[in-house]
């Protein structure tokens, strides 16, 4: 069976069940780094793609229903998982913002 061709975005699932994305290739190294849902991030090299696709049945996937698995969100008062990063709720555009008020001595 032929390794499906890694692509960034796109989600995999291994025979075990394990679902992760390719969030990044180089193709000069001949390396893919993937994150599971849950966040963990890992490097592996081409040919440790195609072994574990033989080995394992790694198959495209579609992505998670619930995106928030390696995402840290909070469920707001209703229940509702909201972004910490929403940036309609930070008024603050800088974490620098405000550094200002500070005096230099």
């Amino acid at each position: 069976m032929a390794a499906p061709q890694p692509s960034v975005g796109s989600w995999y699932r291994l025979g075990a069940g394990e679902l992760f994305e390719v969030v990044a290739v180089d193709e000069d190294d001949a390396t893919i780094e993937i994150q599971y849902f849950d966040g963990t991030v890992e490097e592996m090299d081409l040919e440790d793609w195609e072994a574990r696709s033989e080995a394992e049945g790694l198959q495209a996937s579609e992505p998670p229903e619930d995106w928030s698995g390696s995402v840290d969100v909070e469920p707001d008062e209703e229940g509702q998982r909201s972004d910490p990063y929403d940036e309609e709720k930070d008024l603050r555009a800088s974490p620098l913002d405000g550094l200002d008020m500070f005096e230099a001595r």
